[in-house]
């Protein structure tokens, strides 16, 4: 935890309200996102037992699983749950942008928009995870066959799933991530992860503090937890004795239907308090303004989208169970470029995280005093525009002579550290050397070098391309990881008796 986070959660403590720790919002918001509120029976390895998912307040869609420990209701669930999801990743697929590449070479295609799923906490997504996981192997003929739908929808749940790792994604959002990201609380990291909670602090009640607001909320007898566990006093008391009445109603088509309907309207209640949290957590989220380089992550998952629509229409496989070495490897380069990316555009979009990096000697922020936008080197073979600037600030400059800074409003542009002199007066004269994003000629354009009297940021932070590294093709992965991928076929369907996990 940073400092200036660990300041906002006292300050919260303090004035009994949560505390922005962002300026603007840094992930994308669907104009029409799907939200997915997932039941889970405890006890059993990741068992459907109830969702509520719709796209707009409005449209809230229940769907039980009245025994969840039998396997066809549990794939009549999936096929439910398919004809709600999959219609809905398809009216993103009418329109398409052409994008050039090979500078300017050459164009490709991909969706104009993406979908947007949200869930309440982490554990939403880890259940959508394991869900496509047991789901997108089916088969829809021989031994124990589901409907058509049910592999497809395994299919993308798993991209889903896999795009919420991807940091800086909005594919798939857990909204107390997405709150606790722009808010800062008065409670624990883990506290954090409780849905009705966060909002107590983000919104209480009139006449409530904070704390006392998500105090309330943790109590079961003001509120259902968010899911997908259930509450253990609810699941004695209540929900046994339900599924045992709709078990016992046997083939009797009146006491099954009166048995459904009193386990429907029990699993509402437990459901309707969160989708009603859901939407006022958006809401939250919409009255922040979208950073500036937010559009292009999300430009990054309407190329996924494109990406994974167009495997599933050419007839691709599903995902494996397990990576191969290289695909292992590419995953883990390809996250941690995403995380340093992710950071570093963040901090250039929003001065309260960039103002982290400057308690941690990673930027400074000071006045320029001198600059001169026609110096030009003329040592080497030709001569370059090299303008040099200088800046005085009251912030400890830990960078030394060489080091490359960089500007969150010029980040094409780079500094060079000239000189570094200390003052008595507690403020310190950095003189920098300029280069790009001047154009190519002798003379620099109007704004493209700090004037004199500007305030500018300055920090090792660099917002550009990082280069990937080199993985041999799959098929000549060493012996010492394996060997090359062999390409066995899905595995059979298991018998109803055996665990999902």
């Amino acid at each position: 935890m940073s400092t200036l986070r660990a300041l906002a959660r006292a300050q919260a403590v303090a004035s009994g309200r949560a505390q922005p720790v962002a300026t603007v919002r840094h992930l994308h918001l669907s104009e029409r996102p799907l939200v997915l509120v997932p039941l889970a029976l405890a006890g059993e390895a990741n068992a459907p037992l109830a969702a509520m998912v719709g796209a707009a307040p409005d449209e809230a869609r229940l769907l039980v699983v009245p025994q969840p420990r039998n396997r066809d209701q549990r794939f009549a669930f999936a096929a439910e749950l398919a004809a709600i999801v999959l219609p809905y990743l398809d009216e993103f697929r009418d329109l398409t942008e052409a994008v050039p590449v090979d500078r300017g070479r050459d164009v490709r295609h991909r969706y104009v928009d993406a979908p947007q799923l949200l869930v309440p906490n982490p554990a939403g997504i880890t259940f959508l995870r394991l869900f496509g996981r047991s789901t997108r192997f089916r088969r829809t003929d021989g031994d124990y066959p589901v409907h058509q739908s049910v592999p497809l929808l395994g299919r993308w749940l798993t991209f889903f799933a896999e795009r919420a790792e991807q940091p800086g994604s909005s594919a798939l959002l857990a909204l107390t991530e997405a709150l606790t990201l722009h808010w800062a609380t008065g409670q624990s990291v883990v506290e954090d992860l409780h849905l009705p909670a966060v909002l107590g602090w983000l919104d209480p009640p009139a006449g409530l503090t904070g704390a006392e607001a998500a105090a309330r909320a943790e109590d079961p007898a003001h509120g259902p937890p968010a899911g997908p566990a259930t509450d253990p006093d609810f699941d004695n008391r209540r929900l046994a004795p339900a599924i045992e009445a709709y078990t016992r109603a046997g083939d009797d088509p009146a006491a099954r239907a009166a048995a459904y309907d009193e386990l429907a309207g029990l699993l509402r209640d437990q459901l309707a308090p969160t989708w009603e949290l859901m939407w006022r957590g958006v809401g939250l989220l919409r009255t922040l303004p979208a950073g500036a380089r937010v559009a292009g992550r999300w430009a990054g998952d309407r190329d996924a989208f494109t990406a994974h629509a167009e495997h599933v229409d050419a007839g691709g496989g599903p995902q494996p169970r397990r990576d191969g070495a290289v695909a292992a490897a590419l995953r883990l380069q390809r996250l941690e470029r995403a995380s340093t990316a992710w950071a570093v555009q963040r901090a250039y979009d929003d001065p309260l995280v960039m103002a982290e990096h400057r308690l941690s000697g990673e930027a400074f922020v000071g006045e320029v005093t001198l600059a001169d936008p026609a110096r030009v080197d003329d040592s080497g073979k030709r001569p370059v525009l090299r303008p040099r600037i200088q800046v005085v600030t009251t912030e400890p400059v830990p960078m030394p002579v060489g080091a490359r800074l960089y500007s969150p409003q010029r980040p094409a542009q780079k500094a060079t550290v000239v000189f570094v002199t200390p003052g008595a007066d507690g403020k310190t004269e950095v003189v920098l050397e300029l280069s790009g994003g001047m154009g190519r000629g002798l003379t620099a354009p109007p704004g493209s070098v700090p004037e004199v009297g500007e305030r500018i940021c300055l920090t090792s932070l660099s917002d550009g391309f990082l280069p990937g590294g080199a993985f041999p093709a799959p098929e000549e992965t060493p012996w010492t990881h394996g060997g090359p991928p062999g390409t066995a076929a899905a595995p059979p369907d298991p018998a109803p008796a055996e665990d999902w996990s």
